[in-house]
């Protein structure tokens, strides 16, 4: 304990954290300008993370506090991600919308893994860039990453491509929505069981009005909510497996524990919306931070070879998803 304490105490340690988190904040600045505010502050914070270690190189004498950042802040960042679900509204008004996320979390996964062998990409990125797509994009492969055991550089890359698409996507529907035979509350639902990430949800529906903008949050919601059961089965299957090939059992998800708890204290606690916000922004804030990190491990000459064949998978199934999700909005 006090070795681990005085490691935490170094100087390295203190100087490595605190890189992450001036990266992170320079990436959340940078998300309110032009161009940038297409990409968000995660992507930004990492872009710039990634052109840093291909240009001056890796802060060996940082690591540990880098390390620190991408483990367990982001372990912490999905605990307080949990603040932004509210568990009563999506079981009691959003029933028939979990049915349609997990309508797209199955075949957003499946679809991104028959499109991956049939290129041969890479599995755990893959796997990683299908649950992103089915579920809520970063958020989920920050969770699922550590269950598959997943390398810090598959994250990153998974983490960069799923919100590059998920902004194209966001424009996408937003010009379609004026062609397209949908009531904006139905092209809010749309959205919100397609696309990948909470904000390109509220990118995609705001323009088509607050009831439009309302059930597209709800929606994505669902699909965060199913992120819980999502993970533990994978926990216990990766489990099963590794028993079965005699190899170290991979360890619970216990910060979805916190994140459960969180969800269950912001839905019942009278809790002031001020620091729900608050709580909303430092998780994002944090999320930025652990992507830096992440983003460290990037090598640019791998990634092209590395990249190219799962986001294509991925694409191609997002495209599908985006089919899929439309056609059975009637049902």
């Amino acid at each position: 304990m006090t070795g681990l304490r005085n490691k935490w105490l170094s100087p390295d340690f203190l100087f490595g954290l605190l890189f992450t988190l001036v990266i992170a904040g320079i990436g959340t600045g940078l998300a309110y300008l032009p161009v940038f505010n297409r990409l968000g502050p995660m992507l930004s914070a990492i872009l710039i993370a990634v052109i840093f270690r291909n240009t001056i190189g890796y802060p060996e004498s940082m690591r540990t506090g880098i390390q620190f950042s991408g483990r367990r802040l982001l372990r912490i960042a999905i605990i307080l991600y949990g603040f932004k679900l509210n568990i009563d509204i999506v079981i009691h008004k959003g029933g028939m919308l979990l049915v349609h996320g997990f309508i797209t979390i199955i075949a957003a996964v499946i679809l991104t893994m028959i499109f991956a062998r049939l290129v041969k990409a890479e599995h755990n990125l893959s796997f990683l860039l299908g649950v992103g797509t089915g579920v809520c994009g970063a958020a989920a492969i920050a969770a699922v990453s550590p269950i598959i055991k997943a390398s810090d550089e598959d994250t990153a890359i998974g983490v960069g491509i799923i919100a590059l698409t998920g902004t194209v996507f966001a424009v996408v529907y937003s010009f379609l929505r004026a062609y397209l035979p949908l009531t904006p509350e139905l092209y809010g639902v749309w959205s919100g069981i397609s696309l990948h990430e909470i904000a390109h949800v509220a990118a995609a529906a705001a323009p088509a009005g607050q009831d439009a903008l309302a059930l597209g949050l709800l929606a994505k919601l669902g699909r965060v909510f199913l992120l819980v059961p999502l993970s533990i089965l994978l926990s216990l299957w990766m489990r099963r497996k590794g028993t079965a090939e005699g190899a170290q059992s991979a360890p619970f998800p216990w910060f979805l524990l916190g994140f459960i708890l969180t969800s269950l204290i912001g839905t019942y606690l009278p809790l002031p919306k001020t620091l729900l916000n608050d709580i909303s922004v430092a998780a994002s804030f944090l999320l930025a931070a652990a992507m830096v990190a992440l983003g460290f491990n990037v090598h640019l000459s791998s990634l092209r070879a590395r990249a190219l064949k799962p986001f294509a998978a991925m694409f191609g199934a997002s495209v599908i998803v985006s089919l899929i999700s439309y056609y059975t909005l009637w049902f």
